[in-house]
């Protein structure tokens, strides 16, 4: 998969038919903390709190376009696609099924079904959740939206194109993966605009099958992915965004439960933003490696601020969610 400027133009262009770009701040106590100019990605700033949303407005643009005869969409989540799925699907008048795993996060659960999602609980993890979705969307007539897709990754790489071209001198962006839209976005937003800023992914320490997969150089799944950071909470991972990320990002970091946590404790206290796990690894990522980035221009996707608020207050209060 490849993209062009222009193509980068053309997903902007419908994605600010429904939000504004968001902003990308370089935020002074962060670089007193970490000793390098740090810029921040808001994509907690997006109608869903989350960056997903701009994959919805793509893929359904899409969707409705070459399948006129579309009634609706099935799709598995941790919460922010499902979010973006019903969102989008609702506004083109389809109907959205979102299948969840059985202790999602309930927060995350009442917005999908505020932007319209029927919601089904179903298995102990996500991709427990994309067996039956998938088996649902079949036996209904229903399109399953995958949550890696050309026309999603078309859509989240309008952030990495906004943050390039604002910032285009950047040494490093942190970017979390979990099926790897956002770092597969990114890598192409960079490539098509001929930049040297080198891409760095950021795993779970027990959601590791990216780095493992890379490692390998094939598919390498996992027996489980129970982590706080849910949003990159996946076993199996995706061989087309592996195809991109294996050759496109520098490295890929672990970072600990413990990590994603402080880096919510700094986010709030340095910035008062709200991030929830998988927004907080990238600058999880960044602390741990604050000696090699020591006086560089970097910066860190904060894809989402969508934690729980009895997560928020365990981990305001020193402590780690337990999953």
């Amino acid at each position: 998969m490849k993209l062009t400027v222009d193509d980068l133009k053309a997903a902007a262009g419908l994605v600010y038919t429904q939000m504004p770009p968001t902003p990308q701040y370089a935020w002074p106590t962060l670089a007193d903390r970490l000793g390098c100019e740090v810029w921040v990605k808001h994509e907690n700033h997006t109608p869903t709190g989350a960056f997903k949303v701009r994959g919805g407005i793509t893929f359904v643009d899409w969707l409705t376009r070459t399948r006129p005869d579309v009634r609706g969409i099935c799709t598995a989540t941790r919460g922010n696609h499902g979010q973006s799925q019903a969102r989008a699907a609702r506004a083109a008048g389809l109907t959205a099924k979102i299948f969840v795993p059985h202790g999602n996060s309930v927060e995350k659960n009442a917005a999908m079904r505020a932007f319209g999602a029927d919601l089904v609980e179903f298995g102990e993890d996500f991709d427990s959740a994309k067996e039956e979705a998938l088996r649902i969307a079949e036996a209904e007539g229903l399109v399953m939206v995958p949550s890696f897709h050309e026309q999603l990754v078309r859509g989240v790489s309008t952030y990495a194109f906004e943050l390039f071209s604002a910032v285009p001198d950047l040494d490093t962006v942190y970017v979390p993966i979990g099926l790897g839209s956002g770092i597969c976005g990114t890598i192409l937003a960079r490539d098509a605009l001929r930049l040297k800023t080198k891409i760095v992914g950021v795993v779970s320490e027990h959601a590791q099958n990216a780095k493992l997969s890379v490692e390998a150089g094939r598919p390498v799944e996992t027996n489980s992915a129970r982590t706080f950071a849910d949003g990159i909470a996946v076993r199996v991972p995706s061989q087309e965004a592996l195809d991109i990320y294996a050759t496109g990002a520098e490295r890929i970091v672990v970072v600990s439960e413990e990590e994603v946590a402080e880096a919510i404790r700094v986010y709030y206290r340095d910035t008062h933003n709200l991030a929830e796990g998988a927004g907080a690894a990238p600058l999880a990522a960044l602390m741990q490696e604050r000696g090699p980035m020591a006086g560089r221009k970097v910066a860190v996707i904060l894809c989402g601020g969508n934690i729980d608020t009895d997560w928020f207050l365990t981990v305001m209060g020193g402590g780690v969610p337990e999953v």
